[in-house]
């Protein structure tokens, strides 16, 4: 699977400036900065514990970051809560799912929907992610929560598209899953993007992830470490050895 370069001359969609993040005395992002333009697939690749999910929950507003700047759609989002953000199409699909397990598959998809008001629109979109993952139409009246580990990762990204994301945050989308599942995911990540979302995802799976992104970041112990076009990375040496097993 390979992807073209999107041309970057329209302002980014996202852009994370000199963000500084402590947890307590850690200092969990170092100076980061990273932008999204529109159309794009961005990845964020580093070892466990680099800071990739902190930058995700920053954006999002979930954490709070000491000083810089998160700036959506021309807009400074730092000091704005994680509803307000959602409600300006900025959505973050968290790292473990967190789907509702003791509500069905209809349910947890209706939710994302809870900031809209547009029925119409809201039963086309909610057919359109049972199209994307025909597996939830068949257990559309199950609980959520007798799922398996990848039907629940479908969940969470069609609920979160049921926000009508400008760009959508995935943490982790393929952990844990059945090599097969992977390729469904990312097929579907592609697919997403192809009808207009941006996306920026944290994966260790590296390999698929520079394979399906434009651009790329490495995060190493909370500061960009190298970033650039996904193809020329997937190609560099530091990066093949250290996150592609290969070296």
């Amino acid at each position: 699977m390979t992807t073209n370069v999107v041309p970057s001359d329209t302002a980014p969609l996202l852009a994370l400036t000199d963000l500084n993040v402590y947890y307590g005395a850690i200092h969990a992002l170092r100076g980061v900065s990273l932008t999204v333009n529109p159309g794009e697939i961005v990845t964020l690749i580093g070892a466990n514990g680099a800071g990739k999910s902190t930058l995700l929950r920053t954006a999002s507003g979930l954490v709070r970051a000491k000083s810089g700047s998160v700036s959506f759609l021309g807009e400074e989002m730092g000091k704005r809560d994680a509803g307000y953000i959602v409600s300006k199409k900025l959505v973050h699909c968290p790292e473990g799912r967190r789907i509702f397990a003791n509500m069905t598959v209809r349910e947890n998809l209706e939710l994302g929907a809870f900031l809209r008001s547009d029925k119409p629109g809201i039963a086309r979109d909610l057919e359109h992610a049972l199209t994307l993952f025909p597996r939830l139409r068949e257990r559309i009246t199950q609980n959520a929560g007798t799922l398996s580990g990848g039907e629940q990762q479908m969940l969470a990204i069609g609920r979160a598209l049921m926000t009508q994301p400008k760009l959508l945050m995935l943490d982790e989308p393929s952990l844990g899953l059945a090599p097969n599942l992977v390729r469904d995911i990312f097929r579907i990540v592609k697919t997403i993007n192809d009808e207009g979302v941006a996306v920026l995802l944290v994966e260790q799976n590296a390999n698929q992830a520079l394979k399906v992104a434009h651009r790329a970041y490495v995060l190493e112990n909370g500061a960009i470490a190298l970033s650039g076009n996904a193809a020329d990375l997937s190609n560099d040496p530091q990066v093949r050895a250290a996150y592609l097993g290969e070296g």
